[in-house]
């Protein structure tokens, strides 16, 4: 196990960025780079042991300093959706940007975590990346203190260990904003169709336009939601069921079976010869198909588009600090926040 580290140039205004290399016995190989804490790149081997990069991404910083669609980003305070781009805690109001037509999406785009430079502490097989966030900044209250540790372990398991702390009561949902291709990001062409997914979900979040949820927990039987049995992402993605035309595809929260704070299996994922699985403390999981890439291009000068891959990240659910019936992503002042996800490769 080593970690290396290597120049990744420099953000607009000149601050060095440096990526940090975690490579297990196996060959496989987590990059993450201290500006977003952002994952920008995976090597995992297939069944006959031939490494590819499985995640979407970029060469460069300026293009993560742009990043619309939040290539491997940890996204926060609060990932996701919250309605009317503001939340009340203890009486008070709190606003945020309107960055989704009315509502907020992933906290705030130029302010989010996924925009800092975050200060770093090389472990074993590991690095933790921490962030300080002022009182108020994005309109979050509390001066918040966060870490995401990275660690890859000899039986390919990618672990994202979050933490955090406030002064105020505030909103802690962190999540991982990485998209899996797991054929390799430098062919596309069949990674949904082929993709064979799982999810440990009998209920997702019913949601009306600006894909907000409603509070109601609707079950997955009988709908193109239903992913409790393998089932490849394509199959039921141009499904003209209101629910999916609403996003353009799949961008819903699924709703944890038995969940009870412990990490547990919660999704599966396979194609080309890898297996991914997914672990989580957490009570949802977002299964996000791409539906919102636009052209562009990636790594390796590799052509970006429409589903061209997909996400699978492990929060509290959208809205959650609005809706009384959902477990609440808010922490007194002086509460620590702690969350584990696993994406473990076979």
């Amino acid at each position: 196990m080593s970690v290396n580290t290597s120049s990744f140039g420099k953000t607009k205004d000149g601050k060095e960025v440096t990526m940090y290399s975690i490579v297990n016995s196996k060959g496989a190989k987590a990059d993450i780079i201290d500006f977003g804490a952002i994952l920008v790149n995976l090597l995992i081997p297939d069944d006959k042991g031939n490494l590819k990069d499985v995640v979407l991404g970029f060469d460069n910083v300026a293009q993560y300093e742009d990043n619309s669609c939040f290539f491997g980003a940890t996204v926060g305070p609060n990932a996701n959706r919250i309605a009317g781009h503001k939340f009340s805690i203890d009486g008070v109001e709190y606003n945020l940007a309107d960055n989704d037509g009315g509502n907020n999406l992933h906290s705030d785009y130029v302010l989010g975590f996924h925009k800092k430079l975050w200060k770093t502490e090389i472990k074993d097989n590991a690095v933790k990346f921490s962030c300080e966030k002022p009182d108020m900044e994005m309109g979050f209250p509390g001066n918040m203190k966060v870490s995401v540790t990275y660690s890859l372990n000899d039986d390919n398991e990618l672990k994202l260990e979050y933490e955090g702390v406030s002064d105020k009561a505030t909103i802690f949902n962190l999540t991982n904003h990485t998209y899996f291709a797991l054929g390799g990001q430098e062919d596309l062409e069949k990674n949904l169709n082929e993709t064979e997914l799982t999810i440990n979900a009998s209920k997702f979040t019913y949601i009306v336009p600006g894909a907000i949820p409603t509070g109601e927990l609707k079950d997955v039987a009988g709908t193109p939601m239903d992913f409790t049995k393998p089932k490849k992402i394509g199959k039921e993605i141009d499904s003209d069921w209101e629910q999916m035309t609403m996003v353009l595809g799949y961008d819903h929260n699924y709703v944890i079976d038995g969940y009870d704070g412990k990490l547990r299996l919660v999704a599966t994922a396979k194609n080309d010869g890898r297996t991914m699985e997914v672990y989580t403390d957490l009570p949802g999981i977002q299964f996000y198909s791409g539906n919102c890439i636009a052209p562009l291009s990636g790594k390796g000068g590799v052509k970006y588009d429409k589903r061209d891959a997909f996400c699978l990240e492990t929060q509290y659910f959208p809205n959650s600090v609005n809706e009384p019936s959902f477990d609440s992503p808010v922490k007194a002042a002086g509460e620590k926040y702690h969350t584990v996800t696993i994406y473990k490769f076979a």
